[in-house]
């Protein structure tokens, strides 16, 4: 005696694998190392939406911003970044592939004159020392948290306004509580502002460094925006 099994439509695989990248952008320590949850999970979803050869031209944009080593986005920010790689960066990288796709469910829009000026003024905003309290005060709540809440880990906040063709802002937040080549950090009481970073731009120009993230950059092949 056979059963027919019955299978799920494909708007639904394509809201369920939606949902689980959701998951893993805002906790990616709790899916894989690295990427490779976050890399099956848009592979799937490209897959559903008949458009595999976008992720090739996704690969192909990320290399010509400055992410074409055989290491990818993770030794980008090795290189760029201080305190090293860190699987919430790289979470925001695919945050922003996820947002132009339409698939990135936002905590928090903002307004296109908040958006505006919060990316008119966030580069001056970043030279001086700031915290993770510092940030939520001066921006409010973000529009996905890469990470999660505890003091005692890094985390990255993204913002995104109305317009999805306008570029993402990411406060990168350190607490020297992960493992860093180097780090002599102990953990503190909250994380510290590393840098900002733009999404629009080339990754060597993205980033813009606080003065404790000048402290703290490589010392080789260190690029501040």
């Amino acid at each position: 005696m056979s059963s027919t099994k019955s299978l799920a439509a494909a708007d639904e695989i394509h809201a369920y694998l939606a949902e689980q990248l959701n998951s893993a952008l805002r906790r990616p320590g709790m899916f894989s190392q690295r990427d490779a949850a976050l890399r099956m999970l848009v592979d799937h979803l490209l897959f559903v939406e008949c458009q595999p050869e976008v992720w090739a031209e996704q690969q192909r944009s990320w290399a010509g911003r400055g992410a074409g080593s055989s290491a990818g986005l993770g030794g980008m920010f090795e290189e760029l970044m201080p305190g090293g790689y860190d699987q919430n960066c790289v979470a925001s990288v695919y945050a922003e592939f996820a947002h132009r796709r339409g698939w990135l469910r936002p905590d928090r829009v903002l307004p296109a004159d908040e958006h505006r000026a919060l990316r008119a003024r966030v580069r001056s905003w970043a030279q001086t020392d700031r915290s993770w309290a510092d940030v939520l005060s001066e921006f409010g709540a973000p529009s996905i948290l890469c990470g999660g809440t505890s003091p005692l880990y890094s985390k990255t906040l993204g913002y995104l306004g109305e317009d999805p063709e306008e570029p993402m802002v990411f406060f990168h937040l350190w607490n020297g509580s992960t493992t860093a080549v180097d780090s002599a950090w102990h953990e503190l009481a909250e994380p510290v502002l590393l840098a900002v970073r733009v999404s629009d731009a080339p990754f060597s120009e993205a980033f813009t460094l606080t003065p404790e993230g000048q402290r703290r950059r490589p010392e080789q092949g260190s690029r501040s925006g």
